[in-house]
């Protein structure tokens, strides 16, 4: 108290409790947490190296007895004994501090709010001038107080849980305890409080992503990230201006101070954001030799933490505004979801297959559900398909995703896998559990998911809400290839005959031999479906098929309608009936529209494919080519195209193996 001089008063008379603090009163104040972080770590590492000591005398012969002889009486047996106790003690601690019960979960948000009602005590305490001492008039003095005895209860709870005791006294919260904590009781003892290192509370906002998240405030991963960032962004801000503001209000200690200049808390965290931008206005500028050596490292330290956050946190919101939005369902207008592994790779391949760009051809909507937000190289990607895609950035196992994407008025649900992934078990499994979220949130969506492993796709079948009859389906590759490879074994040459229908030849040959030219002409077909006229009802399969080849330069090899399933070949027996769907063997869709412009009037005499077309007499029927629900031309098949195309007609999937069974019909 001999270092108090006489308080000061403002224009009114009403007294403040400020006080003049000397360069000693300033010097305990700094002193305290710096002998207390030296001392306790001395104390800690002679501890452990007496420990180790002993340790060590224990493996040497003929000193072990000895030492038990030592430890089996006095205060020692007492310290052996209560050994348990004190693991049983200590569990618990670790319990508490690790907010796994309700306790530790109070506790710990206890601490922080605690310690950000401390920074703002700080923030007001700092309007005074640094050079200034708060005496206990102030009623934030004893607030303040308190708050830290509960500090030091908390400190002591944690170093008893602590397993490595020099490795808690180095750890970022024990270090802002003991420099704020020891302060608290020099102010008790000079009754009066000094700013000092105050400002180290500030790092207590790094723990701000784990306490909203105990608070169930953010859930999101996105979310997670941006509140991390934003804590590291606020801590370093508020913590640099904290020690900017004390050394230019307190000058050079060498040169006693002569150097300092007026700089309120404010100005400190200007010059710090401004320094951090790499904008220096020059208004405000450090002139200590503290605050200019710090301003060095504190520059080369933001260059290389800001740069990393910086671009994330602008990625973060330009991400949140243009991923997140809702896809609005334009009525009359088909669109399909596409979800699982989305990809450069897997988007590439399944946009290439599905959309087959013609002249008068309308295609259904992508809407892609990404997990995650497009790369640089996928966006580029959308953006060159901008007329048919959508992505959103969701999950598929979140109900609020999916009323984004509506997959409820969805044509379809696809969910792609990936095939080169380390676990295909586990694979598998996650996309099984994006074909259950999307059941058990529409369960009359359509959903065609890609198995890797074969043996996984008894678990489909057993949902409740799957329904094959609704066009749900199970591709599964691996299975695809083991039949292609049996099958070819059964009928040699069916392997080469549906690979040059169903997959498309990039590489131009130039036949050499007369063969060649043959072959090379065969590779062109595919197999399309087009709607029969309804000239045929009444006919034979047989007698429709031989009139399409004669005719038509068409092979007709299976037909679908409503009254039967998908029959390949059938029998003469079976006669066709109206709206039948054939599926032929042909180079183009134009000439597979042949069979639908068919007229028994018109074209009984003509034998030339060309000149089958439409006529007079059959405008009426002509019409339904382009009405919605009509089945059209359905695209080259490939074997990566049984997601795209299925949506129009799904026989191959559901079909394979009748295929299979057919092969020599076909052969």
């Amino acid at each position: 108290n001999s270092f108090v001089e006489n308080e000061s008063q403002d224009d009114s008379g009403k007294d403040l409790g400020k006080i003049y603090c000397t360069s000693e009163i300033q010097a305990a104040f700094i002193l305290s947490s710096f002998v207390t972080f030296f001392s306790g770590l001395i104390i800690l590492l002679i501890f452990r190296l007496i420990w180790r000591f002993i340790r060590k005398w224990r493996n040497i012969k003929g000193t072990g007895m000895f030492l038990k002889l030592i430890l089996s009486h006095g205060i020692f047996t007492k310290r052996f004994n209560s050994l348990h106790f004190q693991g049983i003690f200590r569990d618990r601690i670790e319990m508490l501090l690790s907010a796994q019960t309700f306790v530790g979960q109070v506790l710990v948000i206890l601490v922080f709010v605690l310690s950000i009602g401390s920074l703002v005590i700080y923030f007001i305490n700092s309007t005074d001038p640094v050079g200034s001492c708060s005496s206990y008039q102030d009623k934030t003095i004893p607030i303040d107080l308190t708050f830290n005895a509960f500090f030091s209860f908390y400190f002591g709870l944690r170093f008893l849980a602590a397993a490595d005791k020099i490795k808690f006294w180095m750890e970022m919260n024990s270090i802002v305890d003991i420099f704020t904590i020891p302060p608290t009781f020099i102010s008790y003892y000079l009754k009066s409080n000094w700013l000092g290192l105050r400002f180290l509370r500030a790092l207590r906002l790094l723990e701000l992503p784990q306490i909203l998240q105990m608070l169930r405030a953010i859930k999101t991963s996105t979310s997670v990230k941006f509140s991390k960032l934003l804590a590291i962004v606020l801590s370093t801000w508020f913590t640099a201006a904290g020690f900017i503001h004390l050394v230019e209000n307190s000058g050079d200690p060498w040169l006693k101070g002569t150097n300092s200049q007026n700089i309120s808390y404010f100005e400190s965290i200007y010059l710090v954001v401004a320094t951090t931008s790499t904008v220096g206005f020059g208004d405000v500028a450090a002139k200590t030799s503290l605050g200019r050596t710090f301003i060095m490292f504190f520059i080369l330290g933001s260059l290389v933490l800001f740069a990393n956050y910086v671009p994330e946190m602008v990625e973060f919101f330009a991400n949140k505004r243009k991923y997140t939005s809702s896809y609005e369902v334009v009525k009359g207008k088909k669109f399909i979801v596409v979800c699982g592994n989305i990809t450069v790779d897997s988007v590439t391949a399944f946009l290439r297959n599905f959309l087959r760009l013609k002249s008068g051809e309308s295609y259904t909507e992508i809407v892609f559900l990404g997990e995650v937000p497009p790369s640089l190289e996928l966006e580029t990607i959308l953006k060159c398909y901008l007329a048919y895609t959508t992505f959103i950035a969701g999950s598929a196992l979140k109900w609020q995703d999916l009323r984004r994407v509506a997959v409820d008025s969805a044509e379809a649900c696809l969910i792609i896998a990936n095939p080169l992934c380390s676990d295909l078990h586990a694979e598998d499994t996650s996309n099984i559990m994006r074909v259950l979220s999307i059941k058990n949130y529409c369960p009359r969506t359509r959903v065609i998911i890609q198995i890797l492993q074969s043996h996984n796709k008894m678990f489909l079948p057993k949902i409740p809400s799957w329904n094959w009859t609704a066009g749900d389906n199970i591709i599964c590759f691996a299975e695809l290839k083991l039949g292609f490879i049996a099958q070819g074994c059964l009928v040699p040459g069916l392997c080469t005959f549906l690979t040059s229908l169903f997959i498309e030849q990039s590489k131009k040959v130039t036949p050499r031999e007369p063969w060649q030219s043959y072959f090379i002409n065969g590779l062109k077909n595919k197999i399309l479906t087009q709607r029969l006229s309804d000239d045929f009802a009444g006919m034979s399969f047989p007698e429709v098929s031989r009139l399409c080849f004669v005719k038509m330069n068409l092979m007709l090899i299976a037909i679908e309608q409503k009254s039967i399933r998908l029959i390949l070949n059938p029998p003469s027996q079976i006669r066709l009936c109206k709206n039948t769907l054939g599926f032929f063997i042909a180079e183009s869709s134009k000439d597979v529209r042949r069979a639908f412009f068919y007229c028994a009037t018109c074209h009984n005499d003509v034998y030339t494919p060309e000149l089958i077309g439409r006529c007079s007499c059959k405008n009426k029927n002509h019409q339904r080519l382009h009405l919605p629900g009509t089945a059209t031309v359905v695209r080259k098949r490939n074997l990566r195209e049984f997601f795209s195309d299925t949506l129009k007609h799904d026989f191959f999937q559901r079909r394979i193996t009748t295929m299979f069974s057919n092969a020599s019909i076909i052969t």
